[in-house]
């Protein structure tokens, strides 16, 4: 073509142009150089070299770096016109389906894999110009969104439609390539589904059994083993007894999902076998977690469920995964299990925990009652024996605990022990204990900034535990089964203070913590509640002087009353009470007050009291002990024990947190 020839030879020229520069400059260079050669005959051959050198140098800065990249531009030029067939031919012809769509989702081209693809789904005919959801089942504004690769299953497999958009002419396009995955999702699947767990398995009233006879035992602990091995063997698991009364089972995680959709059924087989002339029943405890990448980890993990499942009151699985923390069971009220020995240990460890710091700060719950600040005074006078420097964290302005308070502040040693939350997070220091006492959910203690800010912490409490506990905890003494707070305390200060326990004023009110949770030592009461009260008696607790904090003002009989005149009986069996009127923060102590005297009612197994105040509905819950309260107002973020709950619900109308609450009873009865 003339038009090639023509720029063909203007290259030639242009290249002969550069050499020729390049060979002049040389050529001047070499005729400098000959007559220094005259001028200095001894230094010839060094100036030959030299001449030669810079000759090189010309050419490679002038002639040659143009020259190649005349020549990249011309292999540029030449390959142009056939990279767009090539590409187009390549597309076609892979063997993985691709497409271009709009922005809108409409097809525009689409290769030969793409239309067998269509084909094998059922989509015969033309494809462009039609939707790509007439071919996959997606929705485009996903792959439009740009939020990464999209995956859809049709036909029992799995494709992964991978995008790259581009504009032309200002338009939006899509380049879409289709990845069959089924085999890779099969893989993953698999693999998910074999992978092993473990669950800890515990009988929980062992030790009440070992009462009966021997023989009786024997039976009843051989009946529970055949269960938990015939629960094994359903599910292809391995169960092994490794200690009395203890098991360790390997699964595959597909089971789990059978376990929960049945609720972990297994439970109630097991309370099946009974014992005794009273017909007890056998509990177990189930601690399973899915948390952890090693094998180890997810056995400690799963251990670590077990205890929360023991912390809780037993006969329950805990089953702990990414999502929270699930619950199972609990339907039986819990047995005694404190020994002495155990209150031994922990008090020995809580005084060590003491003596290592430099100062110790003590608090309850919110709104707190006498057996939270009972607790606290008894551990304050545990500390203080110690030599700790000790402060309590209350409300100043809370009416309900004001006498109690007063009596103690009497003591010239609790003149300047009480401090608000703003006080006490000035006195944390590196060396700081906090001590939480009645209550181990960091929603509701007194001073949730504190416990932020605190190097470590302890817990004693006599609630269900909760998975939101506070960080930092370096002791936790929970037990469900103690009657209250106050009881453990009294139960750690006497076997570690044989002479100069608590004070007569500190025995008087932690006296009236157990009255309060007990109501007067008629309910959740075992052996070891009296032994407590009888101690903290023979510590000088009056309890008449105990009783009077509990008496109460004309306003508040009048608020009791409001309670009683709105009530309701629901499922025939439970009722729930309601105050007719905004209350203040003593009502909270009525609606207690309220639900104690429901339970007294012919045919009422449960009551629940409500109250508002401000914008928060205050929900307190009793039970005869055919009734969990704690498993229905733990659906409404509450919580407590099996005869003993309460709930707060903050910014709820009260005829909302009524429906919330019988709607938390119908649950509980379905599940049951």
């Amino acid at each position: 073509m003339p038009g090639g020839k023509g720029a063909k030879t203007k290259k030639v020229r242009r290249a002969e142009t550069e050499l020729f520069g390049a060979s002049a400059s040389a050529f001047i260079l070499l005729a400098a150089l000959t007559a220094l050669f005259a001028v200095f005959p001894e230094y010839s051959l060094l100036a030959g070299a030299l001449a030669i050198a810079v000759y090189a140098v010309i050419c490679a800065v002038i002639y040659f770096p143009g020259r190649f990249r005349r020549l990249a531009a011309q292999d540029e030029e030449t390959v142009s016109p056939y990279l767009g067939d090539i590409m187009t031919d390549v597309m076609t012809n892979i063997s993985l389906p691709a497409a271009i769509s709009t922005e809108g989702g409409i097809m525009i081209w689409n290769n030969t894999a793409f239309s067998e693809l269509a084909d094998s789904l059922g989509r015969r005919g033309r494809l462009r110009g039609s939707q790509l959801s007439s071919v996959l089942p997606v929705d485009f504004s996903e792959i439009a969104s740009g939020g990464g690769d999209v995956r859809v299953t049709a036909e029992e497999r799995v494709h992964e439609i991978e995008s790259f958009r581009f504009r032309v002419n200002g338009r939006m396009f899509f380049m879409l390539i289709i990845h069959d995955v089924t085999d890779e999702e099969s893989l993953r699947t698999r693999l998910f589904d074999e992978h092993p767990l473990i669950a800890h398995i515990q009988i929980d009233n062992l030790n009440e059994l070992l009462q009966y006879e021997q023989g009786e035992y024997r039976d009843a602990g051989r009946d529970v083993d055949a269960i938990l091995k015939d629960w094994a063997e359903e599910s292809g698991a391995v169960i092994r007894e490794y200690n009395a009364s203890k098991y360790l089972m390997l699964f595959s995680e597909r089971h789990l999902r059978e376990f929960t959709a049945r609720k972990f059924d297994v439970l109630d087989r097991v309370r099946e076998v009974r014992v005794g002339a009273g017909l007890m029943p056998v509990t177990v405890s189930v601690g399973i977690s899915t948390l952890g990448e090693t094998l180890a980890e997810c056995e400690r993990a799963s251990f670590a469920a077990l205890n929360t499942a023991l912390q809780r009151g037993g006969d329950q699985v805990v089953l702990q995964t990414e999502d929270g923390t699930e619950y199972y069971g609990g339907k039986t009220k819990t047995m005694q299990r404190r020994t002495k020995v155990l209150s031994r240990v922990i008090a020995n460890e809580l005084s060590a925990l003491i003596s290592q710091s430099g100062n110790v700060l003590i608090m309850g719950h919110r709104y707190p009652d006498f057996d939270s600040i009972g607790a606290c005074i008894g551990a304050a006078s545990l500390a203080r024996r110690q030599g700790a420097d000790v402060h309590i964290i209350i409300d100043g302005d809370d009416k309900d605990i004001a006498p109690c308070v007063e009596h103690v502040r009497r003591l010239p040693e609790y003149r300047a022990s009480f401090v608000d939350e703003a006080t006490a997070l000035d006195m944390i220091r590196s060396d700081t204990l906090v001590i939480i006492c009645d209550v181990n959910s960091s929603t509701h203690i007194i001073a949730p900034s504190v416990a932020n800010s605190a190097p470590k912490i302890a817990v004693i409490d006599h609630h269900i535990k909760t998975p939101n506990t506070p960080k930092n905890v370096v002791l936790s003494y929970i037990e469900p089964q103690a009657s209250s707070t106050c009881e453990l305390i009294s139960d750690m200060i006497e076997q570690i203070c044989q002479t100069n326990g608590v004070t007569a004023a500190e025995a008087d009110v932690m006296y009236a913590g157990i009255l309060l949770d007990t109501k007067q030592l008629s309910r959740s009461t075992t052996a070891r509640t009296f032994s407590a009260a009888m101690y903290l008696q023979s510590c000088g607790a009056n309890p008449e002087t105990a009783l009077d904090f509990f008496r109460s003002g004309l306003e508040d009989f009048t608020s009791e009353a409001r309670f009683e005149s709105n009530v309701t009986i629901y499922r025939s069996e439970i009722a729930i009470a309601a105050s007719s009127e905004p209350g203040e923060a003593r009502d909270r102590v009525a609606a207690a007050k309220a639900a104690d005297k429901l339970l007294t009612v012919k045919g009422v197994t449960a009551a629940f009291a409500a109250v508002r105040i401000d914008d928060t509905v205050h929900i307190s819950a009793r039970s005869s002990g055919s009734i969990n309260v704690q498993l229905i107002l733990e659906r409404l973020g509450g919580g407590g024990h099996f005869d003993v709950a309460g709930a707060q619900m903050k910014g709820a109308p009260l005829d909302t947190a009524l429906k919330m609450l019988k709607d938390a009873i119908d649950d509980y009865y379905r599940e049951s």
